[in-house]
């Protein structure tokens, strides 16, 4: 067996696993899971591991970094454009913390931003999305659930006007909130208070119901409270050495 086929060989695997996980959860629940949107986070690992997930049906893909995130989209494109029967490329979501002069960059692949946390940052990204002609970024709002400025996001009585400057703008459709679990915390505790404050949030917005929380450790807890966009890295892609490509 060659390395490319050992690699699409785990990846098979490893998405079975994590689609039967979401369809437990969600069953449990009383949940549909076809209605989860599973994000694959392929921060660090190489281009050809994206191309294997869009084959295997995995529609969304998620980076962290906008460098990495521009050279990868390149990469994945010219590997799709490649002769024979291609899969469609996947929607690209930014998830890490944004810095205002990455906003342009970012405006040119994102399909969806989930870290937007401040009200300079909706107007920035908007202004690209106009300069550059293209349709709407959705925009989920962060919430911080500790308080924590390093790790991003807004305390909860402060998300209701980041949202607001959000929907003001026509070139970002506001999609909902976007949270982390705080490190060591309850993350039972942590996505009910999520789900609290989405609901908020949807009374004032109706049409941002979306909850993007989750990951590899915390899933479970995040779909038995509303979470409609889960993003997972280790229990898709593993814990191998990562390779840059």
């Amino acid at each position: 067996m060659s390395d490319d086929d050992g690699r699409r060989s785990e990846l098979v695997t490893s998405l079975g696993a994590v689609r039967s996980r979401i369809a437990e959860v969600c069953a449990a629940c009383g949940r549909n899971a076809r209605e989860i949107t599973l994000i694959a986070v392929t921060k660090t690992y190489p281009a050809v591991d994206v191309v294997t997930l869009a084959r295997l049906g995995v529609r969304d893909v998620g980076e962290s970094r906008d460098q990495e995130a521009t050279a990868k989209v390149a990469e994945v494109a010219a590997l799709l454009a490649e002769p024979g029967e291609q899969p469609a490329p996947p929607d690209w979501h930014f998830l890490g913390q944004i810095q205002s002069r990455k906003c342009r960059s970012i405006a040119r692949y994102a399909h969806a931003v989930h870290s937007l946390d401040r009200a300079e940052l909706a107007t920035r990204l908007a202004d690209a999305v106009a300069e550059l002609g293209r349709s709407p970024i959705e925009v989920f709002v962060q919430l911080s659930l500790d308080g924590d400025p390093e790790r991003g996001g807004v305390v909860a009585d402060e998300l209701a006007t980041l949202a607001d400057a959000v929907a003001a703008r026509p070139e970002l459709a506001l999609r909902g909130v976007m949270a982390v679990a705080p490190l060591g915390a309850d993350p039972e505790a942590a996505f009910a208070e999520v789900q609290r404050v989405s609901a908020r949030l949807r009374g004032q917005h109706p049409g941002a119901g979306s909850i993007s929380a989750g990951m590899s450790a915390d899933l479970d807890a995040a779909l038995r409270h509303g979470a409609t966009h889960v993003r997972i890295g280790t229990a898709l892609l593993g814990r191998r050495a990562p390779v840059i490509g």
